[in-house]
This record gives C-alpha cells, structure tokens and sequence, in this order.
C-alpha cells in the first residue's frame, strides 16, 4: 500500500514538473516573439521596407504643424498599420519635446506611417498629407506658430521627390500664394515621447484635441473619403 503511495506521489510532482517546463517554454517564446515585433517597428526608421505579420511595410515621414493632428489623421487611412509622432528636419540629436516645442531646435514636429504599398500606394499618401494642411502657411498650421510647425514632405528616393513635386504643381493652381512645403530628402526620424503616441485616443478630451485635432481630423478625411478605413470612427 505505501509503495503505490509513494508511487503516486513521484507521479504527480513529475507531472507538475512537465507542466511548469512546458509553460515556462511558451512563455520565453511568446515574449521572444513579442520583442522582434517591436524592435522593428521601432528600429526601422522610414528608409527600408520591413516585415510586420508577414505584411511588407514601407514607410513615409512628413511634418504637418502639431503631431497629435496628423498623427491621428493618418490613423483613419486604409494600408496604415502604425504612424508614430516624432521630430525631424533638423541637426540636433536626440531632441526632446521641451527643445522642439519651445523653438529651441532646427526639428519640426514629424511623424512616420507604416503602410502597406499593396493597399495604398505613396501617391496617396502624399495627396492625404497636402489635404491635411495649409501648405501656403510659413512656419505655422493651425493656431500654432514656429518652425517647429512647419510643413516638410520628405523623400526617400527620387521617384518619392516627384511624385511630391508633381502634387505641389497641382494644388498650386488652388492658391493665390505659394506653396511654403519643404521638399526634403529624409535623414533621421527621433521617436517622440510615449505620452506623445496616439494622444489624440487617449485624451479625447481635452481641450486641444476636441477643438484642433479632431476637427482638422473631420475636414481632412471629408476631402479624401475613399481612403478612410470603413471599421475606424
């Protein structure tokens, strides 16, 4: 009888082992997995393709006055898997919100989409960021003021540079003055703040978002309706 006992016992405490070594296994595999994701997101900036879930994105950076806009305007774009808010356009390095914000630095206000070219192509990209700004204003969009705020169309190649030229000769005929845009050729994308990311989301109200993002939101995506995603509100 204490034979099967003890028996049963070793039996059980070989079994909770198995378990806790399978467990532990799928564990390191799913955080493994985990972080490859995120260090290509993050690792990529806007100048190779790369792989997400199989897809093959591309990336386009742009700067369009305050980042909450367009970050979230290009949210609502079909193709677009991520867009992350950040700075670009200038010679410092590792600029943070308290030196672009107040002027203090050469960056604007940026962000960078991750889309897929299969989906939407860079033509339309370019046309969603022309209807999301004023690209007459200098140095400004909206109530903000500052180089910080300008607007920057950056390529990646010279087929990008045209396709940006070309739109600007097109809406040019729309505006009595000129078009104050940057065309510049893409160098080096800072990720902003995380309490920068996907801002307009996580605060839907206050006060800056419920009276410019959102609505700049609204117009934007009014001028460009067959490119809004259909299960986004």
């Amino acid at each position: 009888m204490d034979f099967f006992l003890i028996y049963n016992n070793i039996n059980q405490i070989s079994m909770k082992i198995q378990l806790a070594i399978m467990l532990a296994f799928s564990f390191v595999t799913s955080c493994a997995q985990k972080q490859t994701g995120a260090g290509e997101m993050a690792g990529t900036n806007g100048i190779v393709n790369h792989l997400q879930n199989n897809v093959k994105l591309k990336v386009a950076t742009f700067a369009g006055g305050c980042f909450w806009c367009t970050e979230t305007i290009f949210d609502h774009i079909i193709g677009v898997h991520e867009v992350i808010s950040g700075y670009s356009g200038g010679k410092e390095e590792n600029p943070t919100y308290e030196m672009v914000g107040s002027g203090r630095s050469s960056h604007a206000e940026a962000f960078q989409v991750y889309y897929d070219p299969v989906i939407i192509s860079y033509k339309d990209l370019v046309r969603v960021f022309f209807a999301s700004i004023d690209p007459t204003m200098i140095n400004g969009q909206g109530p903000d003021r500052g180089t910080q705020y300008r607007t920057i169309a950056f390529y990646n190649n010279e087929v990008e540079k045209q396709i940006i030229l070309d739109k600007i000769r097109e809406i040019g005929r729309d505006y009595d003055d000129p078009i104050a845009t940057q065309v510049l050729p893409f160098e080096k994308f800072y990720e902003a703040e995380d309490y920068h990311q996907d801002f307009v989301r996580r605060n839907p109200y206050q006060g800056y978002v419920r009276h410019e993002s959102i609505p700049r939101r609204q117009r934007t995506l009014a001028k460009v309706q067959e490119l809004v995603k259909k299960d986004v509100k």
